[in-house]
């Protein structure tokens, strides 16, 4: 089955591209969840305004996304958050409210889908985060959970 992604889905390729998958996968997972369309003539014509947007959000070069990662290496993220008796968060840290805290921190806008995080983070504490800039490059910051 050819389908166009209109979302990054990892191993699989980046909004715009157009890709061959099992069938199954296709019709019940990709289509569904709206992370692909189904490929026709027309639907083709609009990979280019797909493309367009993805460029309008990624990080420009190999060069931009080093620059990048060296504002990130050196970045302190302190994310306030409800919690309860013992360091229990109310919820969980969702990757919306990572990015709002990097950029309170001084550090540049980021695109929340990158991000890649270890579980789900749900109690007070220190905890690694990388985010994907480019395919080439892969940056690391501490996010510090604290009592909000």
């Amino acid at each position: 089955m050819k389908i166009i992604l209109t979302q990054e889905v990892s191993g699989l390729g980046a909004p715009g591209d157009i890709v061959e998958v099992k069938n199954g996968y296709g019709r019940n997972y990709l289509l569904p969840q709206g992370f692909a369309i189904a490929w026709t003539k027309g639907a083709e014509k609009q990979v280019t305004v797909i493309k367009r947007a993805r460029s309008a959000r990624e990080i420009r070069d190999l060069g931009h996304a080093n620059e990048v990662k060296t504002q990130l290496d050196g970045l302190k993220v302190n994310l306030k958050a409800r919690a309860g008796d013992g360091g229990r968060l109310f919820g969980s840290v969702t990757p919306a409210e990572i990015v709002d805290a990097v950029k309170a921190a001084g550090g540049p806008t980021l695109d929340r889908r990158r991000l890649e995080l270890p579980g789900h983070i749900k109690s007070l504490g220190a905890y690694p985060v990388s985010i994907k800039l480019h395919p080439e490059v892969t940056a690391k910051f501490a996010l510090n959970v604290v009592q909000g």
